[in-house]
C-alpha cells in the first residue's frame, strides 16, 4: 500500500496571482492549493526542494499527506502538478482534501513479474502494454503502490484482462463495463505459424496447369 499520512509542511499564502507566483518561486517556494470536501479552498506554498523530491522519488500521486499550515492539518491527496516545460522546476501542486473514510479516484501504475520465464516471450513474442496505469477507486486510508500483473505462463498470442489480475480489498476499476486489455504477448513481424506456411511444389505446378488449361479453353 502507500505510504499515507506523510507529513507535508507548508505556508498559508495571503495573495494569489501570477505577481504572487512568481515571488514564492524566486524565493524557492511553489504555489500550492487544498481544495475539495465542499470547504472553501486553501492557498498554500511549499518548499520547491522537498516538493520535487517527493515528485521524481516515485508513488507521489499515490501517496496521502497530512499538511501543516501553522495549527492547521489537512489531509490530502495529490491531484496534479504542473512542471516547468522547459527546466522541469515544479510550478504549482494541486491537493484534493480528503478523509480516511474518503474513496477515491486514483491511477496506478502497473508492474509486470516473471517476464523472464514467459513462454510467449520465450517463444520470440514480445510484451506489448496497452495500459501502464489504471484508474481505481479505493479507500484513501488503502491505496495501492501499484498493481502486479504475472506472465509467468502467459503464451504467444494472450492477452492479459483486469479480470485476471489480483486486486487488494475495495479497490475497484473505474471502468466496469467491459473486461479491458492491460497487455498482450504480441508475435513479432515475420514469425509465421505453421498454417502460414508457402504451399508445396506439386500445389503449385498444378495451379499452374489449370491456368494454361484455362487459356487453351479461351
Amino acid at each position: 500500500m502507500s505510504n499515507t499520512n506523510s507529513v507535508l509542511t507548508a505556508e498559508a499564502r495571503e495573495r494569489v496571482g501570477k505577481g504572487s507566483a512568481r515571488e514564492l518561486r524566486r524565493n524557492g517556494m511553489v504555489p500550492a492549493v487544498i481544495y475539495g470536501d465542499k470547504q472553501p479552498p486553501v492557498s498554500i506554498a511549499i518548499s520547491r526542494n522537498e516538493i520535487t523530491k517527493l515528485i521524481f522519488g516515485g508513488g507521489f500521486m499515490t501517496t496521502t499527506f497530512n499538511v501543516e499550515v501553522g495549527k492547521d492539518k489537512y489531509m490530502v491527496l495529490p491531484k496534479d502538478y504542473q512542471l516547468d516545460p522547459v527546466r522541469d522546476f515544479v510550478m504549482h501542486v494541486d491537493f484534493l482534501r480528503i478523509s480516511e473514510k474518503s474513496i477515491v479516484t486514483v491511477a496506478v501504475p502497473v508492474h509486470f513479474i516473471n517476464d523472464e520465464t514467459c513462454p510467449g516471450i520465450k517463444k520470440g513474442g514480445v510484451l506489448n502494454i496497452v495500459r501502464h496505469e489504471v484508474e481505481f477507486h479505493c479507500p484513501a486510508n488503502a491505496i495501492p503502490d501499484s498493481i502486479t500483473v504475472d506472465l509467468g505462463s502467459a503464451q504467444l498470442g494472450d492477452s492479459i484482462h483486469i479480470s485476471s489480475v489480483d486486486l487488494p480489498k475495495n479497490v475497484t476499476p473505474v471502468i466496469t463495463d467491459r473486461d479491458f486489455t492491460i497487455a498482450t504477448i504480441a508475435a513479432p513481424a515475420g514469425l509465421k505459424s505453421d498454417d502460414e506456411e508457402a504451399p508445396e511444389a506439386d500445389e503449385v505446378e498444378a495451379t499452374a496447369q489449370s491456368d494454361d488449361d484455362n487459356s487453351d479453353e479461351n
